[in-house]
């Protein structure tokens, strides 16, 4: 029989159970694991730097996600998230401050072309993308696109005395306008400015009355985009000359009450007793050579 090699190597034997993977002791028994499937369609990319904000509530970064997944134009007012989501306004409208806080909301106030000045919601799904993208570049990051500046308004006449009470006055004629038409509701700030040219008018003896039909007549059928600026320039344009100057009438006469003469004892009008204006009037006599 032919004798046993010691020197010959054994079966392999197999690994310990438990004792596969060199590291295994190392990992958690417990925790997270993901059970992904690659989307193709209907899915939204959304940063870690959203999902695992260390700032922002789980509520303002739920509502960011939603945000970013809805299509262009969707409305994400207060009153229509209220409508989607169970939240009440109030945390709805805290959590939208938080994400324009964060950079993840914009709200731009843009004219529409009826003229309407309406606000515009814009998401960013990385905010500063723009100002970092821009210093890579070496240029200088587009600003954030501001509303048109409001022009100044036409100037209007002036008093020559500014008095309070007058100015009172023609804060409220101007204060009445809308009452005649709607379009006509003016800012505190625009009431100001046309306040002295409607005084102006006052002043030169035009009544309240007549003030306001000059102002709301003959207006345009189409809205008044700055109805501040039409009403100024009617005020300058339409300015009555002053009233003619008058002098004043002359005081009426003095009336004296009736006396009688100290001398011959007839009744005379005068200011104190005496005499009349015979009696005191010297007599000149002539004498016959």
């Amino acid at each position: 029989m032919d004798t046993e090699n010691p020197s010959a190597p054994t079966h392999a034997q197999s690994r310990i159970p438990g004792k596969n993977h060199p590291h295994r002791d190392s990992q958690p028994s417990g925790g997270l694991t993901h059970d992904n499937a690659r989307h193709t369609t209907r899915f939204t990319v959304i940063g870690n730097h959203l999902t695992q904000h260390a700032e922002l509530s789980l509520l303002a970064i739920g509502l960011a996600c939603h945000i970013q997944s809805l299509p262009k134009g969707a409305r994400v007012d207060i009153k229509t998230l209220t409508a989607r989501f169970p939240e009440g306004a109030t945390r709805i409208a805290a959590a939208l401050r938080e994400l324009e806080a964060h950079g993840y909301l914009r709200r731009e106030r843009t004219r529409a072309p009826s003229g309407r000045i309406v606000t515009r919601t814009v998401s960013c799904n990385q905010p500063g993308h723009q100002r970092r993208a821009a210093e890579n570049h070496g240029s200088t990051a587009p600003k954030k696109p501001r509303p048109p500046r409001k022009e100044a308004l036409p100037a209007v006449p002036q008093p020559a005395c500014p008095a309070p009470a007058l100015l009172q006055q023609a804060t409220d004629v101007l204060a009445d306008l809308r009452r005649h038409d709607p379009r006509l509701l003016l800012s505190t700030c625009d009431a100001a400015h046309l306040a002295p040219g409607v005084a102006a008018w006052l002043e030169r003896d035009v009544s309240p009355t007549a003030v306001r039909q000059a102002l709301t007549s003959d207006l345009p059928p189409e809205p008044l985009h700055r109805p501040a600026a039409l009403l100024a320039h009617r005020l300058a344009a339409q300015l009555p000359p002053p009233p003619p100057f008058r002098a004043p009438a002359p005081p009426p006469p003095v009336r004296h009450p009736l006396r009688n003469c100290d001398g011959c004892d007839r009744a005379f009008r005068g200011p104190e007793p005496g005499r009349c204006g015979n009696c005191r009037t010297p007599r000149h006599t002539h004498e016959r050579p």
